[in-house]
């Protein structure tokens, strides 16, 4: 008899607990010792009751700081319905921007002297690749939906042959004076020069491989100057 009621109580114990926060603390701890005390016969200790009341605080401020956490962090690119959406800049002040990125095309030992000794059949593979990355961070807003088509005032694209791992290390930088970041611009410039590299050398080998893609630095900004520790 005495497990039959506990069963049924319990259940109506829990619903109460998890009831809204508008109901007062003090009258839910009353309400819930009479339950336990139709079900022990007694009410329950002081340090119980003491116990619920501060765990049910403790647990409270802990909810709220999540809700803050969570309501002050957000996607600049995702609308309060969670659409895609392009950026109004046009409250921001113009001011002068710069990025620069880094990627590395491995080639292997044989693409590596090739094109050292510029034997790839297509041609100087650093030079095109150059071109190809200045002309891809102009298309930047082509390639990126949600970009904003900025006006560059300079990009930069370099790339070293390494022969400690036989690679070429390409970094790119872009420069505007405008309302918006360039961290797209120099990441696509990086991105469109590897690619080319690996365009160039295919036909000497297929195991080339394009990695770490990444900002190094951007200055200015609402968000301020970054580098890459």
């Amino acid at each position: 008899m005495f497990l039959r009621r506990l069963a049924i109580s319990l259940p109506h114990s829990r619903r109460f607990l998890s009831s809204s926060s508008n109901h007062d603390l003090t009258s839910s701890i009353m309400e819930l010792n009479k339950e336990m005390e139709s079900v022990f016969g007694e009410p329950p200790s002081n340090c119980l009751a003491s116990s619920v009341s501060n765990d049910f605080i403790a647990q409270e401020p802990h909810a709220v700081s999540q809700k803050e956490g969570e309501s002050g962090i957000g996607l600049t690119h995702v609308g309060t319905t969670g659409e895609a959406q392009m950026v109004d800049v046009s409250v921001k002040e113009n001011s002068k921007r710069t990025a620069i990125a880094s990627c590395k095309v491995i080639l292997g030992k044989k693409v590596f002297d090739l094109v050292l000794a510029n034997q790839i059949a297509k041609g100087d593979v650093l030079s095109v690749a150059k071109i190809a990355g200045i002309t891809g961070a102009k298309q930047t807003s082509n390639l990126i939906p949600l970009c904003h088509n900025i006006t560059l005032t300079n990009v930069r694209v370099d790339l070293i042959l390494n022969p400690e791992d036989w690679s070429v290390d390409v970094e790119g930088e872009a420069a505007s004076s405008g309302k918006t970041g360039v961290e797209m611009e120099a990441m696509t410039a990086v991105s469109v020069a590897g690619l080319t590299v690996y365009d160039m050398c295919k036909a000497a080998s297929k195991d080339i491989q394009i990695t770490n893609v990444r900002l190094e630095s951007k200055t200015s900004g609402k968000s301020g100057d970054w580098f890459r520790k």
